[in-house]
Order: C-alpha cells, then sequence, then structure tokens
C-alpha cells in the first residue's frame, strides 16, 4: 500500500488541476463583461458612389462582429493591400488603378482553426448600441448613410416585438439630435420563410438647418414574408347621391398599400481577405429594391368637378427575379 500512495497522490492532484482548468473556462465564458468586451465594431466599408468632384466615395459603415481572442497575423500580401487602399477613395478605385488579383487560399483559415470563439453565447447577439446618420453629398444628390458607432450583446428575443433603436442626426453639430425610431426583433429569415417586420409607421420631427426633417419611425412588428404588403391610406373627396338624389360631398379613404422588404440578390462582396474568405474588405451598394406590386385593385369615385376618379390600390406583393 506505501508503494502505491505516491501514484493515489498524483492522480488526485491531476484530476485537481483538470476540474480547476474547466472551471476557469466556463466562469470565463459566462463572465458578461468579458462577453461584451468581445463583441466589437470593426470596420466594414462600402462604395456608395461618387462625389460632385467626380472622385469615388467609399464610408466605414462599421459591422458588428461576434469573435474575439486571437486574430491570424497578416501577411505581407494584405499589409500591402491596406497600405494601398489608405491612397485611394475606395478599395475599388485601388483595384482598378493597381490591377490586384487576389486569389481564394486553398485551405482557408476559419474562425474555429485561428483560436476565435463567439463572444455573446447563444441567447444573445452581437447588436449595435449607437447609429449615427450622416449627410454626405454626392454627384447624383444628398445622400443618408447609416454608421455603426458601438457593439454590445444583447439578449435575443424569440418573439417578434418592437425594441428600442437610438439614432443620432446631424452628429456634432447644433442639430444633433437622438431619436429612437425604432426596429424589429426576434426570427429573422426562419425557416419557415418568415421574418420579424415592420408593418406599421409614425413620424419625428428633426430640426435641420434647412428648418425641419420629417423622420419615419416603426410602430409595430408582425411576423410576414420578406417582400410584403403595407397599408398606405390615401384621402379622397367624392360626391354621392343619396336615395332621394341630394348631392353630398364626402370623404373617401382608400388604402392603396406599399411594398417593403427585399429579395436575395446574391453576395456583394468586392473584395475578400486571401487568408480567410469570410472576411470582406469592401462591399457594393445594396441593389434597387426587387418587391414589387403583383396584383392591384381599382376604386372609382366621382370627384369635385363631376369626373370619374379611378385609383389603383395595390393587394399583393412579391419578388421580381
Amino acid at each position: 500500500m506505501d508503494i502505491l500512495q505516491p501514484y493515489i497522490l498524483f492522480i488526485l492532484w491531476a484530476l485537481n488541476v483538470a476540474s480547476a482548468s474547466l472551471l476557469n473556462k466556463h466562469v470565463e465564458h459566462r463572465n458578461p463583461f468579458a462577453l461584451r468586451a468581445c463583441c466589437k465594431r470593426q470596420s466594414h466599408f462600402v462604395y456608395i458612389g461618387q462625389d460632385i468632384s467626380g472622385s469615388p466615395v467609399s464610408v466605414d459603415v462599421g459591422v458588428c462582429r461576434t469573435h474575439c481572442g486571437g486574430e491570424p497575423s497578416r501577411t505581407s500580401h494584405e499589409a500591402g493591400l491596406q497600405q494601398g487602399y489608405s491612397k485611394h477613395s475606395s478599395m475599388l478605385e485601388y483595384l482598378r488603378s493597381k490591377k490586384v488579383r487576389v486569389r481564394k487560399p486553398a485551405t482557408p483559415i476559419s474562425a474555429k482553426g485561428s483560436g476565435q470563439v463567439t463572444s455573446c453565447g447563444l441567447n444573445h447577439n452581437c447588436e449595435p448600441t449607437g447609429v449615427r446618420v450622416d449627410q454626405i453629398l454626392l454627384f447624383k444628390g444628398p445622400r443618408e448613410v447609416e454608421v455603426i458607432e458601438e457593439c454590445h450583446c444583447e439578449n435575443k428575443l424569440t418573439q417578434c416585438v418592437r425594441v428600442p433603436a437610438l439614432k443620432t442626426y446631424f452628429f456634432k453639430t447644433p442639430y444633433e439630435t437622438v431619436i429612437d425610431v425604432g426596429s424589429c426583433s426576434g426570427s429573422k429569415g426562419s425557416p419557415d420563410g418568415f421574418s420579424c417586420v415592420p408593418t406599421k409607421f409614425d413620424s419625428a420631427l428633426v430640426e435641420t438647418p434647412n428648418k425641419v426633417d420629417l423622420v419615419q419611425t416603426v410602430e409595430v412588428c408582425e411576423l410576414s414574408k420578406s417582400c410584403y404588403r403595407v397599408p398606405y391610406m390615401e384621402y379622397y373627396y367624392e360626391i354621392v347621391y343619396d336615395a332621394n338624389g341630394v348631392k353630398e360631398e364626402k370623404l373617401k379613404e382608400i388604402d392603396v398599400g406599399r411594398c417593403l422588404g427585399g429579395c436575395t440578390t446574391g453576395n456583394r462582396c468586392l473584395l475578400r481577405s486571401h487568408s480567410d474568405s469570410e472576411v470582406c474588405y469592401l462591399w457594393a451598394e445594396r441593389p434597387t429594391n426587387s418587391c414589387v406590386p403583383r396584383g392591384y385593385d381599382s376604386h372609382m369615385s366621382l370627384n369635385q368637378h363631376g369626373q370619374i376618379r379611378t385609383v389603383l390600390s395595390i393587394s399583393s406583393c412579391f419578388c421580381q427575379s
């Protein structure tokens, strides 16, 4: 028995070290501060067009990433791309001038292989905490661009509800205003094809150097298809005659409808990292919405001048190929 005692003590010590290591890992992953710290804003450049001088304009709108831990070291080729990019207004312009060809690696480095771990957990999403709206003057006219400022881990909601969403307008100016425009939480792109989308809207006034602007806000969210119809009311005066032939003027309300949502249009990435195919350096501008009316109804009435007015209303929407 005395001969076996050192081996027993060694086994007990090894089990104690292993248990402590597993406990430390568990505590580390459950640490809310560590989770929040790992949900970070990263650069996400989007080409939005040309300015009034004809130069290309790319904006770092940001993106919230749910990975933390060790990052693979950049190769000299990636460093060269970044240096070349900094001298141009957009990555697209850099590619056109240098004619750089980026080859996809045979064995891309995955998040798991690079030592990265999911930061927010299964019951949380990495979401923006603040978004500002920048006004950019382009050749085709002014353009509003939403820029993510910070990110954090937020509880994942399984129900479709309206949640607060703060946006800052006229950032760092005397007219700076923060408005809760609202957004829809819950399932997005579920297997049954339904998503949590806004179906009723309101508006808020924003004071600007040119008097006021009207900002649309989300009031109600519901589960619907990605391309869907929402109510949109219009009012008209119409002339009617009662049973005695007496002429009467009434206000007619017509729900003409609108098509909202979007349709899958493929990959918009223009330039990917050659060491990690999941990393995109430059994204193309989102294409024009292809959610269009499928069916319509006709509403006829007699206007104040005795003429027949015909108003068409949308009855359904679909994704146009």
